[in-house]
């Protein structure tokens, strides 16, 4: 198991909870940050070698009713291999599973150590309750009573929610998004992989159950200077102004497709979590088409509201933010899919070269700029 802060002494009601990555009882591996966006809760049950830890396991699996992957995840967090592993593992599916904390590091950094208790998330990562078997009311009845209330994700800060993003209309000239659209029609594109992290490296991964996506490099001069001059008049004032952040730099001209005929979609992620993706700020999504079903964003800490840019127009979120790219059901979805950074960013890039596994493009320096060095003195 892997963390991104140190142990607290135990969880406090409200606050953002630690991120973690650890393995399950079956070997595969959980993100925490990735669950965002639905209702979670944590069983710290510690070993299940005792009569109490099968009981208060009972009766929270008699709730499993309420488990939905849309809404409310479970994951009960071992302490010790189980007895019953077979009996265990024939209950994981999408929102129910058992992590092997067998070095005790995740319930130590959520303060269960020697305290066994249950503590629920929610949609944003937030500790909402936290019970501990000792409760006098009754651990299980208690964590069945807090389930039953929990309202929908889309209700759950109790206002409609609208996640933090901006959409700019008229970024990219029709007569350029239709040039874009037939080159690559010409050209066609390449699988599309996605970055992760393996032994403390970046590397490449494809993988059809989470991205489905074929690319396009644009690699004329002419035509990257066509789509980067638009992008600094049209595009970047916006972003200075309503996100207060001053970009100098563009990470990728491409053109991405989403076909429906081999099932385009992008799984929930978030774009800057890995060592080859920290420089990245903005991610900005230019529709360069408009015939097709299906294939928005969704950003599920906000709710399941779908977004969608014009053609020409963008959508410009924080690379913090966890989203996705639904199915596409219907025709082709076109789109320029570049990241925005600055000059502090760039030097934290070329610095993480070392973290990127042979193979991988390294950066050098004098790239992605989004000013001529002549205009920039």
């Amino acid at each position: 198991m892997s963390a991104n802060s140190t142990a607290p002494r135990r969880i406090a009601l409200g606050d953002p909870v630690p991120w973690f990555t650890a393995l399950t009882i079956l070997a595969s591996s959980i993100d925490i940050h990735v669950d965002a966006g639905r209702w979670i809760v944590l069983a710290f049950l510690g070993g299940l070698d005792g009569p109490q830890a099968l009981s208060e396991l009972s009766a929270l699996l008699s709730q499993a009713a309420s488990f939905a992957e849309d809404k409310l995840v479970f994951y009960g967090i071992l302490t010790a291999p189980p007895a019953n592993l077979d009996q265990l593992a024939a209950m994981v599916g999408p929102a129910l599973n058992f992590i092997a904390d067998y070095n005790g590091s995740l319930t130590e950094l959520y303060g269960a150590t020697g305290s066994p208790r249950t503590i629920v998330l929610d949609p944003m990562l937030r500790a909402v309750a936290d019970i501990g078997w000792d409760h006098a009311a009754g651990h299980a009845v208690l964590v069945a009573s807090v389930l039953r209330g929990l309202p929908a994700v889309d209700d759950s800060a109790g206002v409609p929610m609208n996640a933090p993003v901006l959409i700019v209309p008229r970024v990219l000239d029709f007569s350029l998004c239709d040039l874009l659209v037939s080159l690559y029609d010409k050209l066609g594109g390449e699988d599309s992989g996605f970055l992760l992290d393996r032994d403390g490296k970046t590397e490449t991964i494809i993988d059809h159950r989470l991205k489905r996506r074929q690319d396009m490099l644009i690699a004329a001069p002419e035509l990257r200077d066509a789509i980067r001059q638009r992008i600094v008049a049209r595009l970047l004032p916006a972003v200075a102004r309503y996100f207060q952040f001053d970009a100098t730099r563009m990470d990728r001209y491409l053109v991405s497709c989403y076909d429906s005929a081999v099932g385009g979609h992008f799984f929930r992620h978030r774009d800057n979590i890995n060592a080859g993706a920290q420089h990245r700020r903005f991610a900005v999504t230019i529709n360069l088409s408009g015939d097709y079903d299906g294939c928005d964003l969704v950003f599920p800490e906000f709710g399941r509201r779908a977004y969608r840019a014009p053609v020409g127009g963008a959508v410009v979120f924080s690379c913090g933010a966890l989203h996705e790219v639904t199915p596409i059901t219907r025709g082709r979805r076109y789109a320029f899919i570049p990241f925005l950074y600055g000059e502090a960013d760039a030097a934290l890039r070329s610095a993480n070269n070392d973290r990127l596994h042979d193979g991988e493009a390294l950066y050098r320096g004098e790239e992605d700029r989004l000013y001529p060095p002549l205009a920039a003195e």
